[in-house]
């Protein structure tokens, strides 16, 4: 099987969630030694919220269909996104998503605390 049009998947995958579509861009660095592919996508900031979607939804579908195709091809895909300006200056070139800790809320591994019961008279 032929390597898969990875940009124009990812492209059409994301931009019915912009209202800019011109401001999605798309870097796919490939290694076809390897069969790897790395995806890395930005777009403006005040689009993340229905990219990603409520509790990141929306991205991770992205990203299951981007690598269920690239295993289908008999590839690997990496697939990041990177924010805007406004995750702290700069060229926009800062990762969107930092590492989530596991007591932090949506994490796999947050329990929420147990509320204290009222006490009866």
């Amino acid at each position: 099987m032929d390597r898969p049009d990875f940009s124009g998947l990812v492209q059409f995958l994301v931009e019915p969630f912009l209202d800019s579509p011109d401001s999605l861009r798309i870097d796919c660095e490939e290694n076809s030694a390897q069969s790897k592919v790395w995806i890395r996508i930005a777009f403006d900031g005040d689009e993340r919220g229905r990219v990603f979607g409520r509790g990141g939804r929306n991205i991770q579908a992205i990203r299951t269909v981007v690598r269920a195709t690239a295993t289908l091809a008999g590839w690997s895909a990496h697939f990041d996104v990177y924010g805007a300006a406004e995750q702290g200056g700069g060229d926009g070139a800062e990762k969107s998503r930092a590492p989530r800790r596991a007591d932090q809320p949506g994490s796999k591994h947050h329990r929420p605390k147990p509320r204290p019961r009222p006490k009866s008279s």
